[in-house]
């Protein structure tokens, strides 16, 4: 039996919109498959096959129309691409079979038909491509090979090229013989994800960055965005913002350069409805997101083939046995509590975030269920993760600053903070609402259900509930807007609007009259009272752990840990 390396079939296809060197790069469907089997044992050229595909929109380009002389009549009554696939494999196979052989080689004139076109397309019709096209070669390279005094690539049709290059005379035997093809292209079947170090070298020549990413986006989805090309091992870092979400970028970084360029052409593809814009970046961008050293990271990463979960907003009292019943029987931990990782800060204080991992897709779906479900007294998000986020998060807990504990005073029976260290300087500009007349079971949930489609205008950690000297609420609070104009509408729409049976007084007021009544003072209709003196400063939570702060070194630090771990915020 003769090798597949006697067998070719050479592959080439169009599509509706450009073609030639931008294949690929408009999304637009293909249109046009043509191939033919070479015989390069007995030196024969098969039939040319060539099979229009009907897109699912029937509009061509002019440029396409001028380059293949195709027209909408040529495709309107041709069969879809899966068809036209299922075609193509049955010929090649018939044909083969034919010459005696069992296998052959995919022989393309540009990566652009196979890595832009075909895979990208297939991925969004759900299509499962033969097996033959997740490995080619690709004949521009191989002409440079065995030709590199033959002048430019690009001035030379693919039939010249395939004369020059499979039949060459041998200086040893002074016969011709043809070219042995050796630097095989491979499709990646999957995104391998993984860990990757600080110290790890990253070329910024293979970096990009994709902005516009729907929040929940995996780095699966990720992968399947940039089909056809090649991700380098654990190369998707989702970004996060500074309360610990996701922006809605990533930085992808692939095997080499060819393939970097490759993903900067597919700007502004589409991603379901949305439009993702994709630029270069460097290597130390990527570093600095995904890189890390946790042995903890690594051992929890270690596992593969993992579905990894992301839970958020999880009491600071959380067991490892309470995680693993609040997901439930459906949804089991791999190895139980070890498939569990807790994100601390460096002096060991929970965060509240947490990650787990999932054997197969159906348990991570099965956990995905309890999305907003309680835990406690507090709902908790879980969302999919990813391993480079994994890392990210743990490297921003485990950098975050400690705060020495504040030294106490004789004369002073409580310690006092002179100015809450999150809240921005005192100013007459009337950014922020007072809410008065809270239940006093309301939290910051019940505010921002309360606020509804204005919680988008909050500031981050804008959130602030009015506590009385004993640490309870006291029924007001304080929200910081992004301006004026957003606190005056608020102040409007949501002015005695119902809460829990009860309604809300909402007034418009400035930083200043906020930040005196969170020091101790009041705010009533006849006017400001500064705080009193020594006194402990009102502050707010939003965990119901508040209550168990009874000692006032425990109630200082907790001050503290609500600055660091943003406990303030509205979210």
């Amino acid at each position: 039996m003769a090798s597949h390396s006697d067998t070719l079939v050479v592959f080439f296809g169009a599509t509706a919109g450009a073609n030639g060197g931008k294949l690929g790069s408009d999304e637009r469907e293909i249109i046009l498959l043509v191939w033919q089997i070479v015989d390069l044992h007995e030196k024969k050229v098969g039939k040319v096959h060539k099979y229009f595909v009907k897109p699912d929109s029937l509009e061509l380009t002019d440029q396409c129309k001028e380059e293949t002389g195709l027209s909408v009549d040529d495709v309107i009554s041709a069969e879809p691409l899966d068809k036209v696939l299922q075609q193509f494999q049955q010929s090649v196979t018939s044909e083969v079979k034919c010459l005696g052989r069992n296998s052959y080689t995919l022989l393309v004139d540009s990566p652009h038909i196979i890595r832009q076109a075909l895979h990208p397309e297939a991925s969004k019709k759900n299509l499962v491509l033969p097996e033959c096209f997740f490995s080619f070669f690709d004949v521009r390279k191989e002409f440079q090979k065995c030709c590199s005094n033959a002048g430019p690539v690009q001035k030379l049709t693919l039939s010249s090229m395939l004369e020059c290059i499979l039949w060459q005379p041998s200086s040893l035997h002074k016969r011709k013989h043809y070219h042995k093809f050796c630097s095989v292209e491979r499709v990646m079947y999957k995104f391998d994800a993984g860990t990757c170090s600080k110290t790890e070298p990253v070329d910024s020549e293979t970096v990009i960055r994709a902005r516009g990413l729907p929040w929940q986006s995996s780095d699966q989805d990720i992968a399947r965005f940039f089909k056809g090309l090649n991700i380098a091992k654990g190369g998707v870092a989702l970004c996060l913002n500074a309360q610990g979400r996701r922006n809605g970028e990533a930085l992808v970084r692939f095997i080499n350069s060819e393939h970097r360029d490759l993903a900067l052409e597919r700007h502004k593809h589409h991603m379901g409805s949305r439009y993702i814009e994709v630029y270069k970046a460097t290597g130390e961008e990527f570093l600095k997101i995904a890189g890390g050293t946790s042995n903890e990271v690594s051992q929890f990463l270690s596992k593969e083939n993992q579905v990894i979960i992301r839970m958020r907003g999880l009491p600071f009292t959380s067991t490892p046995q309470e995680v693993l019943n609040f997901l439930g029987p459906e949804s089991p931990v791999t190895d139980g509590s070890e498939g569990l990782l807790f994100v601390k800060y460096p002096d060991g204080r929970p965060t509240g975030d947490a990650f787990v991992l999932f054997s197969c897709e159906e348990y991570a779906q099965n956990a995905l269920k309890k999305h907003k479900q309680i835990l406690g007294k507090r709902y908790i998000e879980l969302f999919r993760s990813t391993a480079a986020e994994v890392q990210q998060v743990l490297n921003r807990y485990m950098s975050a600053p400690l705060i020495s504990t504040l030294p106490t005073s004789s004369m002073v029976p409580l310690p006092v903070l002179s100015t809450p260290p999150f809240l921005p300087s005192a100013s007459s500009t009337r950014d922020c609402v007072r809410l008065r007349g809270l239940p006093y079971t309301a939290g910051i949930e019940d505010i921002l259900e309360f606020m509804g489609d204005h919680t988008v205008d909050i500031k981050p950690h804008g959130v602030h509930m009015v506590l009385n000297q004993q640490g309870r609420p006291s029924g007001d609070a304080f929200i910081q807007m992004k301006s004026p104009d957003r606190a005056f509408l608020v102040s409007q729409k949501c002015h005695k609007k119902t809460m829990k049976d009860r309604y809300v007084e909402v007034f418009q007021c400035s930083t200043e009259e906020m930040s005196i009544v969170l020091m101790g003072g009041t705010l009533n209709r006849s006017g400001l009272s500064p705080p009193p003196c020594k006194l402990p400063c009102k502050f707010l939570s939003n965990c119901p752990e508040w209550d168990q702060r009874q000692d006032s070194q425990l109630h200082t630090e907790y001050l503290k840990q609500m600055l660091v771990r943003g406990g303030s915020a509205a979210g």
